[in-house]
């Protein structure tokens, strides 16, 4: 498929690029963080990546005082499997080249979203980007195979923490996987089969097949 750059105006309804943010010391540490040896990790917050003085620049500037977490995707990926939406924007800072996979809330019909409809852009190392939260996203994609992905993740505090309790079986209730986080999955994907929401149809995407 297509990979745009988040720099193209066709990424103005999914998101912006961030300016003026200093992200260097955050991407050396993000470094200092092992990859898996196969598929991702996610994890909501890290101490490291939460002493960086950028985190103050991100909570008191890009969430206006809101409290936040800083947290880290990493790892090996090429393909969509499922897209998530929060209530609030979701910031990516990657230490290398990454691609994200993106859709539009408005473009789910019925409770299903056709994978057609995803577009791909690549985020450069080191480019903070802020990722709407009308807009449906889910592991970044690695560029270079050999080096893999780290994506800083910035988002609300809490989120992505244990699910509620006390959910209906119903409605938008039924995507909820945490807090503040709800999912479509592919059929054909891992979380599929462990039993999330099945809302997306056609191809499963994976980039490397071009």
């Amino acid at each position: 498929m297509e990979v745009l750059s988040v720099f193209d105006k066709a990424f103005k309804p999914y998101g912006k690029v961030i300016s003026g943010i200093d992200t260097s010391e955050l991407v050396a540490a993000m470094k200092e963080i092992p990859l898996p040896e196969e598929g991702t990790a996610y994890q909501p917050g890290i101490a490291s990546l939460e002493a960086c003085a950028v985190f103050e620049k991100f909570q008191n500037s890009t969430y206006g005082g809101m409290p936040i977490e800083l947290g880290m995707c990493w790892g090996h990926n090429t393909k969509l499997n499922c897209l998530e939406y929060h209530r609030d924007s979701e910031v990516n800072i990657g230490d290398e080249d990454f691609i994200l996979l993106l859709a539009k809330e408005d473009e789910i019909e019925e409770g299903v979203l056709d994978t057609a409809k995803v577009k791909a852009f690549k985020v450069p190392a080191g480019i903070a980007v802020e990722v709407y939260a009308t807009t449906l996203h889910y592991a970044p994609c690695h560029v270079n195979a050999e080096k893999g992905f780290r994506v800083a993740v910035v988002l609300p505090k809490g989120t992505n923490t244990a699910k509620p309790e006390g959910l209906s079986d119903e409605g938008e209730d039924r995507l909820m996987t945490a807090r503040n986080k709800w999912l479509l999955a592919h059929p054909d994907s891992r979380e599929a089969a462990m039993g999330a929401y099945v809302g997306l149809s056609g191809k499963n995407i994976d980039i490397a097949e071009g």
